[in-house]
């Protein structure tokens, strides 16, 4: 059975929908996860992290932190994550490691205390983390995705005709859009 070029063009709006419908969630995913990656010198895209800074006085000499010390510290800190280990990585310098990746730091000479929270980022950092293929189950998912993005495009490509379509402004935006990266490729490095 052969196609006429009118009917092609039905089948591939038909297809260019039905899987652009399909796998939106995941180019909203993609994109806006991809844009937070991007920018990952501005922004950690698992962790929200905040910093806080407090002074604090009468802070035992190093020969007698230990558990209770460390955790009588961090009750005067206003830290609530649970403790998981402690040590001195110089002399003066006490680095608390808190249960889910906060710190506590104080410099018992000095009673310059740093708190620093990590609070996982729920939504972006589970999109993020698509990105790093997660399991096998992924992989099928991803490949679909990926050839079902193949097909939008081509589908895409051959579904104007005229001046719109690849003959025409069409065919431009095309070369253009496959210029710039290929050009990019080439002189950043």
């Amino acid at each position: 059975m052969k196609l006429s070029s009118s009917q092609l063009r039905i089948w591939c709006r038909t297809i260019h929908r039905d899987l652009s419908f399909f796998f939106s969630g995941m180019v909203l995913i993609y994109a806006i996860s991809g844009l937070v990656m991007n920018h990952r010198d501005a922004i950690n895209p698992h962790y929200s992290v905040s910093l806080t800074e407090m002074q604090m006085d009468n802070l035992p000499p190093q020969a007698e932190f230990n558990r209770a010390k460390v955790e009588e510290l961090m009750h005067k800190a206003g830290v609530s994550e649970a403790y998981t280990k402690h040590y001195f990585p110089k002399p003066g310098h006490l680095k608390v490691f808190l249960k889910g990746g906060s710190s506590l730091q104080a410099n018992i000479v000095t009673g310059h205390v740093v708190y620093e929270s990590l609070a996982r980022r729920p939504l972006i950092s589970t999109m993020t983390t698509l990105h790093y293929n997660p399991g096998k189950w992924w992989t099928w998912f991803g490949d679909a995705f990926a050839l079902s993005l193949v097909i939008i495009t081509l589908t895409g490509i051959f579904m104007l005709k005229g001046k719109k379509g690849l003959w025409g402004r069409g065919g431009i935006e095309l070369l253009v859009g496959m210029l710039i990266p290929v050009l990019l490729i080439l002189f950043i490095k």
